[in-house]
């Protein structure tokens, strides 16, 4: 074993894993609930700041459940988290969301990153309880012996309905299916399901690795395998025998490979055949180098088939989208080019979906391989 064989063992058994643990966090969670806590959420308690984005700070309350701030007032209980679709599902502490909702709380989430899946107009009536229980489903932790409190979507019939009930107030409440057809809101008190756009992890979550920065001064989003992420006793035991037994072991044989080499050296120089050895790296008879593998990925006739849309003033964008591009994280600018996918209507900057679309067959963000359609440019103002 020569001197660059020891060196490369040295360098990927220490120095590597080194280099990648310093990128990667601990995965958290608390003790009451089944799902893990990392990047881009993080307990600042028991993880270090870059092993979060902001505004993803999550804390374990004294029940051990993850508990989240929407604001400096409103907090709310985690139920769960997806992070392939980048979903988060919260629950009111009490069980009673329209509560909130009447008391003033607006979901205020212009300083979050997190916006309601979709929202819906209910307009909230107080009714004499016999007439709204015998004919229409009630809000149950809001209504009393006295009072029933129903919420419907239709204007016309809460107009209708105003002779017999009073009109409290009309709220756009976020719900995670709009249900135009049942025109009563019997599941107000269920999950709010929130996601976001930013940072783009969604990617890296499909193909089974972790996301991440790229390095401890956090910029830059990257994708990170699981096993170098997380680094396990095993590993960290074998460090230590290797660091004991097995580094000086192998220091001793590069010592006397040394010595031999250099007694040899010595001996072919006193018998007048002190000639020197050149190696020569060939390549194998027959061999050929292996051929690099072909990304599948669209040609550029069906790229340019999907549509550009050139932004205004209001940079505003069709169908799910934010105003930063998922791919670069760059927020979009007036007059930018940006290129929407069929089907499901997400749009990236031109030259960072084109890029990917020449190497991948589909949607960075949901995954799914849309048809090419007839390519047009259009101008949002």
């Amino acid at each position: 074993m020569d001197f660059s064989h020891i060196f490369l063992f040295f360098f990927f058994l220490f120095i590597f894993p080194t280099l990648s643990t310093a990128q990667s966090c601990s995965i958290s969670n608390c003790i009451n609930n089944d799902f893990d806590i990392r990047f881009p959420f993080r307990i600042p308690d028991q993880q270090p700041a870059r092993c979060g984005y902001p505004g993803f700070n999550l804390a374990c309350n004294k029940a051990g459940v993850a508990t989240i701030n929407l604001s400096s007032s409103e907090y709310f209980l985690v139920r769960g988290i997806d992070y392939v679709t980048q979903q988060i599902q919260l629950y009111d502490s009490d069980a009673c969301l329209p509560r909130r909702l009447l008391q003033g709380f607006k979901l205020n989430l212009s300083n979050s990153p997190f916006i309601p899946l979709s929202s819906q107009s209910f307009t909230f009536l107080s009714c004499p309880p016999q007439f709204a229980m015998s004919r229409f489903p009630v809000i149950g932790c809001l209504s009393n012996s006295t009072d029933s409190i129903v919420a419907t979507s239709s204007m016309s019939f809460a107009k209708s309905m105003s002779t017999s009930c009073k009109i409290m107030t009309n709220l756009s409440v976020p719900v995670s299916n709009p249900d135009e057809v049942n025109q009563f809101l019997t599941n107000l008190n269920g999950d709010l399901v929130l996601t976001w756009y930013r940072p783009a992890c969604g990617i890296c979550e499909t193909e089974g690795k972790l996301c991440g920065y790229k390095s401890n001064s956090g910029q830059g989003i990257a994708c990170f395998n699981k096993y170098i992420s997380e680094e396990n006793n095993g590993l960290r035991v074998l460090r230590i025998i290797c660091v004991v037994i097995v580094l000086p072991t192998l220091m001793c044989v590069f010592g006397l490979g040394c010595f031999i080499c250099f007694a040899k050296w010595g001996y072919d120089l006193a018998d007048g055949r002190g000639n020197q050895v050149q190696h020569q790296q060939v390549n194998p008879a027959g061999s050929d180098l292996e051929a690099p593998t072909r990304l599948s990925g669209l040609d550029e006739s069906t790229i340019e088939s999907y549509q550009k849309v050139i932004l205004g003033e209001s940079r505003r964008l069709p169908g799910p989208n934010g105003t930063t591009c998922p791919i670069c994280l760059g927020e979009y600018l007036t007059k930018d080019t940006v290129r929407c996918i069929p089907e499901c209507k997400h749009c990236f900057h031109v030259d960072c979906i084109d890029q990917w679309l020449r190497v991948n067959s589909s949607c960075p963000v949901c995954r799914n391989s849309p048809n090419p359609s007839p390519s047009h440019l259009t101008s949002i103002s």
